[in-house]
């Protein structure tokens, strides 16, 4: 039996996405759970305005403190953030894809497209994408507290599925943007640094 390449990655794409999509539904039947609800609230200081706010916030402080390390680290959070958001919007702007509430209750979707509809902006996710991109500037000028960001990027990432805000799938593609936008941002950082070090 000859099996076309591309027709095997079709198979295999589909077969990924109905698993994606059996285990979030299953899993946002939580969704009303008191818990789940506590804990997503919690997981909103992840969202733009709170981690632009504390990226910010640790800057200034490192301004005002004259401590190079703390405006460093204010800087790389910033910096990893922006792209990440810039990537994560990206992607967003291009892809249509149902959130898994309301797919739920009025059917699943998922189309190349431009929509700016809530509902069809699944992915990926953006909490996930912000929080590991901060976490990993932290991670980067703190490895003593690398363990505890990166649990809590990782918590506020996960609780988006059960909260039926997110599929799995758009939470680990949200996480790999929020990895590359510091990878990137780090390499920017520390070039600067370099040089500013050479020339002082």
């Amino acid at each position: 039996m000859n099996i076309r390449p591309k027709h095997l990655a079709k198979t295999v794409a589909r077969a990924v996405e109905s698993a994606d999509i059996a285990v979030t539904h299953a899993l946002a039947g939580r969704r009303d759970n008191p818990a789940i609800r506590g804990a997503g609230a919690v997981s909103e200081i992840s969202d733009q305005p709170p981690l632009i706010a504390l990226s910010l916030a640790v800057l200034a402080g490192g301004l005002l403190l004259r401590s190079p390390g703390i405006a460093r680290t204010g800087a790389r959070m910033l910096a990893a953030h922006t792209l990440a958001t810039a990537l994560k919007t990206t992607l967003k702007r291009s892809i249509d894809r149902s959130r898994p509430d309301h797919a739920l209750a009025h059917g699943y979707r998922l189309d190349s497209g431009s929509s700016d509809r809530h509902h069809l902006s699944s992915f990926p996710s953006g909490h996930s994408a912000g929080a590991v991109a901060i976490a990993e500037a932290i991670a980067r000028e703190a490895p003593v507290i690398a363990l505890p960001v990166r649990l809590l990027a990782a918590s506020a990432s996960i609780i988006q599925v059960p909260r039926a805000k997110h599929y799995v799938g758009d939470v680990l593609a949200g996480a790999a943007i929020g990895w590359l936008g510091a990878r990137i941002a780090g390499v920017a950082i520390d070039a600067i640094d370099r040089r500013a070090t050479s020339d002082s």
